[in-house]
């Protein structure tokens, strides 16, 4: 059996499935060596909504997942998404004193200089992302440590989401008998498992279509540049079937999964489904044809709201590479095709990579979150942990005022 320090647990609370995924890290691989699944009805676009609902339901996926790995589960990096989250980019100043050489301590200051922003007293900040430093005048540096200079600026992205939705995921999982080691935004894990280094590099953009909410990242130089969480995903397109059709939710769901399609392209006249009657009626046999103009529509709103991001950060120089898209929704026929439309660049399904043990498991861009959970715990471990915001205000003070003047002195 593994010690607990060789396990690192993702835990994807998501909108219609609850995902917990065991890496075991040995070295610089990580193997896969359990899963577990099970549906998620306490959540409501990426937002806890019955908190006893979603408690039964972590614990059956844990269950699931230990049962599979043989190993006991007492702590996960659990996922966040929702309308809630809001990413902005920063940048802060200092003057390097005493000697002109940078010291780690010198980066830790201007880290915190860049992210001295008034942030609302019901948000609170899940990532720092320290995006390029620049010393004196010269761009573009990752490290500066060790360097002379006489100023250090640093460039940063900070993601910030409610404090009340972020508590609701770390007390789902505490009910559940876990702690949480660290809450991490979804896209950011997602783009651990399915981008390759030389995409962050080039610049690329990531989209995690998942049952709820479409989570945007992008990246250029390695670094993420912009963050962007859309509050429409897999469950519209199945509403949109339900009314459509006059189908139950349920029916609706199977019918995406079995026939969906997003593009009206190629479908022949005589490709014909069969429609569940509600309230007692006959089944109905309809064109294939019908089901594709009812999802394209929405495929194409998704994506263009997701346009109309990328132009308002103005980050559209970025993304050189093109766009990967993954999450259960990104399975879809023909949704790669409608993206490319939209979009005008290179469209491809992202697959969890870099990993080893149950590849053939966790082949599929549903499990991109979970995967890249595991990855990023294992990239983080020991780092600082996420923490509620402190809700005493007189007692943050105070250990603020008693920093700067340990500074001044």
């Amino acid at each position: 059996m593994q010690t607990q320090e060789e396990i690192v647990v993702g835990l994807d609370i998501g909108t219609t499935k609850i995902c917990a995924v065991v890496g075991e890290v040995s070295g610089n691989d990580i193997n896969i060596i359990g899963i577990g699944n099970h549906p998620s009805i306490g959540l409501r676009k990426g937002v806890v909504v019955n908190i006893e609902s979603t408690v039964e339901s972590i614990k059956k996926a844990v269950e699931d997942a230990e049962l599979m790995a043989g190993c006991e589960i007492s702590s996960v990096y659990a996922g966040i998404a929702g309308g809630h989250i809001n990413g902005f980019n920063s940048r802060g100043i200092i003057a390097i004193k005493g000697s002109t050489e940078i010291t780690q301590q010198d980066v830790d200051r201007v880290i915190d200089a860049a992210r001295a922003v008034a942030i609302p007293m019901d948000r609170e900040v899940i990532h720092v992302l320290p995006q390029e430093f620049i010393v004196d005048d010269q761009a573009g540096i990752m490290n500066p440590v060790g360097m002379s200079a006489a100023r250090l600026e640093a460039k940063i992205h900070i993601v910030t989401g409610a404090v009340t939705s972020a508590h609701n995921i770390v007390k789902c999982a505490n009910r559940a008998g876990l702690d949480v080691s660290d809450i991490v935004l979804e896209s950011l894990a997602s783009s651990e498992a399915v981008l390759t280094e030389d995409e962050k590099e080039l610049g690329s953009a990531i989209l995690d279509m998942g049952g709820g909410t479409t989570d945007l990242a992008i990246f250029q130089g390695k670094n993420i540049k912009h963050t962007f969480v859309l509050s429409l995903g897999g469950n519209n397109l199945t509403n949109d079937i339900a009314i459509g059709l006059r189908a139950p939710l349920a029916e609706a769901e199977k019918i995406k999964k079995k026939f969906g399609t997003c593009s009206t392209r190629g479908i022949r006249r005589d490709d014909i489904i069969e429609v569940p009657g509600m309230g007692g009626r006959r089944p109905r046999k309809l064109s294939k044809q019908i089901l594709a103009e009812i999802l394209e529509p929405r495929a194409e709103e998704i994506f263009n709201l997701i346009l109309q991001e990328i132009y308002r950060a103005r980050a559209e120089h970025y993304i050189n590479s093109g766009i990967v898209l993954t999450g259960g929704s990104s399975m879809l026929e023909g949704m790669a095709e409608v993206a490319e439309s939209v979009f005008d660049l290179p469209v491809r399904l992202g697959k969890p990579k870099n990993i080893g043990g149950l590849v053939d498991v966790v082949n599929n861009p549903m499990y991109a979150t979970g995967v890249g959970l595991v990855l990023f715990g294992a990239k983080n471990r020991g780092a600082n942990k996420f923490r509620i915001r402190d809700s005493n205000i007189f007692n943050r003070v105070m250990q603020r005022m008693k920093k700067w003047f340990k500074d001044i002195i």
